[in-house]
């Protein structure tokens, strides 16, 4: 027999079945000649693809990120605009005091700062005070009253800041407006928030002090009744200079204050700006300032100005109840800076921070806005928050942003006056999502529209993709959930690559996290791996996938040539895995939509592009056509809208999650589709890319920290005064070193020397966290402090009867800081007092891992003796187990302490925040045991005195007798 020409043409057989397969007949005409095979798309042209689009986003994210506003001069600004020129003499000012967190001397300086600040109207510049006032002066203001306020240990004379600073700047106003300022002194208090970063516990605060300033128009009496809240802190972690957190907001008010006046005659509402203190320590400045300050009642909308980092473009991160704030922001502010999914984010818990906007939200009830920096996160609360760092034009985006928002609200009459917890109810659905699109234009709409909108897709998308099922038949469906199959499987790869390579750093590196100096080696080291375990994985299932259509064709179109059959087999493979990567999206946007998370637009925009793409240039409604390469502007049109809305803003995603694996508390525990030739290209492309990190990280020449971002550590003073049961110890004290970020610290010891010794032996409980891997050392540890530094828990009464009541006393000697944790699974309520007030009634109480944690800061005249009376369980267990933790912090520097901090190598930085010891720390212990006679104190502090060593050894006679 005559054998068939391989061209020619090849007739179908009718089905038997009647029905029309998945993978239908074939265009007659395309098998008379080779060209019927369809031509491969070139892997370069895959891989010039990937390259524009990597290229774009990046352009996409400097744009939107990078790309700063110019800083404007004093005469560029005039006196109604802003000047980062005059904002910046603020930073350097504040900054110059070094830290100054609550309590200590430099803090005190920061705020006569601020009271003393003005500006001289002939010559524009920037006068301060630091001596005292005399009265020829005070005469030359035209003071109409002088005012004394007890203010601790602040000069009485720096009243006269004050009141030169109010004369002189409500000269500088407008003669239509007023200028108040008020030295707001607080009393002590007791904060409860039921969410975040703070459940389980309570914040309380003693002899805080603000600065407020209120601007209102002299003739519109109406105003004072409704204000606009502008709020930062001036105090700083231990740790920190804080020229991004907060000293550049706290500029950018200062300066916001003076361009107001010049507008404040036309306004319809009040502006409050608040520069408080304390929080660093909890959020306390807030709290204090919402429920004593008589002003608090005049709120109707809070801003919150913050960082967590240094300079960049502020953005919102945090908006709503109510969405009028963000609406009206996006309509004015000059250049918009917003991202729903960071607040997302912060709101699920992912980052374990808090700002002042909770307070404003949770206890004041208000609706607003929170905004932060977030360049540099690496230097955040360490000694690199520093102002060389603050990038130029930093603090003219978000006054030229504050400006606008603040003239356009305070001039209104329409702001939502709601409280926010009523708006709560309704904010399921009135709750704002927001993105902005290059830094340049912002786009809001509500959760109402977002669920119209969203679900319109969803259905449609389910009944396009129903159809094609039905259409397709049972190898549709198969085919579906081969490709599925397949993302999951790049996902699996993807994943398990990253970790893989992430287990192997510690093994060849210094440092698990060797990306933190040189953000861009995460691109090497794991972004890399992971592309390649997606195309690894994506190839797995693409191989799956086309054995299973190669064996319907092979049944279902026997007729075809073998060649023909695989060439559909393989198109019509790559196909369907494009439609499951719509599938992925699709699902995402079905859970985020029933969830109401804010970023599932990103899921969206994901689906939406790809998927009008591929119908408008791709989908065909005849089945008898061989199925084509997907088009290279197929790929192009579909990834473009969302590279453009996405791209930037997952490379700042990616910058900042990198900057915060400095303090990824590793040692601390808290209480709590293309072608094989495409792939083939860019696999080799990320071996190489992943090689070049590699070396980098080997040869050194990347090193994993640096100076300017450095290594977070703690180097604290341990001086532990618990006892075993029964025993009464000497204090035991060491110099501890440990760090939040992962990794040994084996060749920083090798450098400090001081003979410390590393390991996982000595666990220490700092009552908030406990130090799993340290180094410590006892060399010298016995100077630097005393004995009268050691804080004391006494027992004055135990009553057993229906209800056993215990009344305790606590002295923390020279400690304003410190934290106490309460043990509930024995104690089912307290009420603590000082000597004056009750600061925590009985009732309310909610706790986190069983135990209730008081956290208390305050100033130099902060009380540091308590009573506290704690309300035993029905059924308690009578066991052994501790009542109380206490941890005094001391921000002293002992001699030990001090040699270490002078020996620390320059990568490394001091880390504070509110849950850190400071420098020097004492630990206590108090546990009541329940004997056959007598509930007895164990582990009391001996006070030094005959008397009482007397008292404690019979109360120890006692306690023995009372065990034998």
């Amino acid at each position: 027999m005559k054998e068939r020409s391989r061209n020619a043409p090849v007739k179908s057989k009718p089905s038997g079945s009647g029905k029309t397969s998945h993978v239908t007949g074939v265009d007659e005409g395309l098998q008379n000649h080779d060209s019927s095979r369809s031509p491969k798309r070139s892997g370069y042209a895959i891989l010039a693809l990937l390259v524009l689009i990597i290229n774009g986003s990046w352009a996409v994210h400097h744009y939107q990120f990078e790309n700063m506003p110019e800083p404007l001069s004093a005469e560029q600004a005039g006196k109604r605009g802003f000047s980062e020129e005059k904002a910046m003499k603020h930073v350097k000012a504040l900054t110059e005091l070094g830290p100054h967190p609550v309590g200590s001397d430099a803090l005190d300086v920061a705020l006569q700062y601020l009271l003393t600040v003005e500006f001289d109207s002939a010559e524009n510049t920037l006068i301060r005070f630091y001596a005292c006032i005399d009265a020829n002066y005070v005469a030359q203001l035209n003071v109409d009253r002088i005012f004394y306020i007890d203010i601790g240990a602040v000069d009485q004379s720096i009243l006269l800041y004050v009141l030169a600073a109010s004369e002189k700047i409500r000269k500088m106003a407008h003669w239509e407006v007023d200028v108040e300022v008020d030295f707001f002194h607080a009393n002590s208090g007791a904060n409860r928030l039921v969410s975040g970063l703070f459940k389980g516990k309570t914040l309380v605060y003693s002899d805080l002090n603000h600065i407020v300033l209120r601007i209102l128009p002299k003739y519109a009496s109406e105003a004072g009744d409704n204000a606009i809240l502008v709020s930062s802190h001036i105090d700083t972690v231990f740790a920190a200079e804080g020229a991004g957190d907060c000293s550049s907001c706290i500029a950018v008010m200062l300066e916001l204050a003076r361009g107001i006046s010049h507008w404040g005659h036309g306004f319809k509402n009040a502006v409050i700006f608040l520069f408080n203190t304390g929080e660093e320590e909890g959020l306390n400045g807030a709290h204090s300032f919402i429920t004593q300050h008589p002003w608090s009642s005049t709120l109707r909308m809070a801003i919150d100005l913050e960082a967590m980092g240094i300079g960049g473009k502020s953005g919102i991160f945090q908006t709503g109840p109510d969405s009028w704030a963000i609406e009206n922001f996006a309509a004015v502010a000059k250049y918009p800076s917003g991202q729903v999914i960071a607040q997302d984010l912060f709101t699920s818990g992912a980052i374990k921070s808090a700002t002042d906007f909770q307070v404003y939200e949770e206890i004041a009830g208000l609706s607003g806005l929170d905004f932060a920096y977030a360049d540099n996160t690496a230097v955040y609360h360490t000694k690199n928050d520093k102002l060389k760092l603050l990038k130029m034009g930093s603090l003219q985006h978000l006054g030229d942003n504050m400006l606008a928002f603040l003239l356009h609200a305070a001039a209104s009459s329409h702001f939502s006056e709601g409280k926010a917890k009523e708006a709560d109810e309704k904010s399921g659905d009135d709750a704002a999502i927001y993105f902005d699109i290059l830094g340049s234009y912002m786009i809001v709409y509500r959760q109402r529209f977002a669920k119209m909108l969203y679900n319109s897709v969803i259905m449609q998308s389910l009944l396009i993709w129903a159809t094609s099922l039905l259409m397709g038949g049972y190898t549709a469906a198969i085919s579906l959930a081969l490709s599925c199959l397949s993302v999951l499987i790049m996902w699996l790869c993807s994943l398990s690559f990253s970790v893989l390579v992430a287990f192997f750093l510690p093994l060849i590196s210094s440092s698990p996290v060797p990306f933190v100096s040189c953000p861009w080696l995460v691109v090497g080291l794991l972004a890399s791996p992971a592309l390649l375990g997606a195309l690894t994985g994506q190839h797995l299932g693409y191989l799956i996938l086309r054995r299973y259509l190669s064996q319907i064709l092979s049944r279902t179109k026997a007729n075809l040539s073998y060649m023909i059959q695989a060439d559909v087999a393989n198109l019509e493979a790559e196909r369907w895995l494009y439609k499951a990567g719509l599938v992925q999206w699709l699902l995402l946007l079905i859970v985020g939509n029933h969830y109401k998370i804010g970023s599932s637009y990103l899921a969206l925009v994901w689906l939406v592009s790809p998927a009008f793409a591929y119908g408008l240039l791709e989908a065909t409604l005849s089945p008898a056509r061989l199925p084509k390469p997907l088009k290279t502007t197929t790929l192009l049109l579909g990834l473009s809208v969302p590279s453009l809305i996405s791209g930037g803003m997952f490379i700042r995603l990616a910058g900042t999650i990198t900057g915060l694996a400095v303090r990824f508390e590793s040692s601390c525990e808290e209480v709590k589709k293309t072608s094989k030739g495409a792939k083939t290209s860019i696999a080799i492309a990320n071996c190489i890319l992943f090689g070049l990190s590699l070396t980098a990280l080997l040869s050194g020449i990347a090193p994993p920290f640096t100076e300017d971002a450095a290594r977070a550590v703690n180097v604290v003073h341990v001086v532990n005064t618990t006892g075993g049961y029964g025993e009464m110890q000497e204090p035991n004290s060491y110099v501890s070193l440990f760090s939040t970020t992962p990794g040994e610290l084996t060749k920083e010891v090798e450098q400090i020397g001081e003979g410390f010794v590393c390991g996982r032996e000595k666990v220490y409980d700092f009552v908030t966290f406990a130090v799993k891997y340290s180094c410590w050392t006892q060399n010298d540890a016995g100077s630097g402090w005393s004995k009268s530094d050691v804080p004391a828990l006494y027992v004055e009464s135990d009553i057993r009867g229906d209800d056993r009541i215990t009344h305790v006393s606590m002295d923390t000697k020279s400690s304003t800081r410190w934290t106490l944790a309460i043990n509930t699974e024995e104690i089912e309520d307290f009420r603590f007092k000082d000597s004056s007030d009750e600061l925590i009634p009985v009732g309310d109480k909610s706790s986190a891992d069983g135990w209730h944690i008081i956290q208390y800061s305050g100033g130099k005249n902060a009380p540091t003796r308590f009573n506290l009376t704690l309300f035993w369980v029905k059924n308690y267990t009578q066991d052994q187990n501790p009542l109380l933790r206490l941890r005094t912090d001391v921000d002293r520097l002992t001699p030990a302490v001090e040699r270490v901090l002078m020996k620390l190598p320059p990568w490394c930085s001091l880390f504070g925040k509110s849950t850190s010891p400071h420098t020097l720390a004492f630990g206590e212990l108090l546990s009541v045991v329940e004997t056959g006679f007598v509930t007895v104190p164990v582990c009391l502090w001996i006070r030094e005195s005959t008397q009482d060593l007397v008292y404690v050894y019979l109360l120890m006679k006692l306690y023995f007798l009372a065990i034998e």
